[in-house]
């Protein structure tokens, strides 16, 4: 049985082929600054996105995008922050997704998630 790690990182590519798919340009994976981490950063027609996925090898706990609480959502909005500081991006149109990923690989995007 795969580790929740490797799970996570099949998620992640699944989600990023998704993406090209749906012509987003994806710009960086796994993205970390110091304990902060972006798992996409991706543009579509003019937009910053900053994507977090959730893959889940069961639903016996919930769904995957049910795995982004608030306190995940600040921690993401801290790191966009940081993303934008560190390659000098002025205030633009922003966007936060999720991409949930079941153990069947149907993939959920959820646009303006939070």
């Amino acid at each position: 049985m795969a580790s929740h790690h490797e799970v996570g990182k099949k998620g992640e590519l699944l989600a990023a082929d998704h993406l090209r798919l749906k012509n987003y340009q994806v710009l960086h994976t796994n993205w970390t600054y110091g304990n902060l981490e972006l798992d996409i950063v991706a543009r579509y027609r003019g937009v910053l996105i900053f994507v977090e996925v959730k893959t889940r090898s069961t639903q016996y706990f919930g769904m995957p995008e049910e795995f982004v609480h608030a306190n995940k959502a600040q921690l993401i909005r801290r790191a966009a922050d940081k993303y934008m500081d560190q390659y000098g991006l002025l205030p633009e149109e922003i966007r936060f997704d999720i991409i949930a990923i079941t153990v069947d690989k149907e993939i959920v995007h959820f646009e303006d998630a939070f």
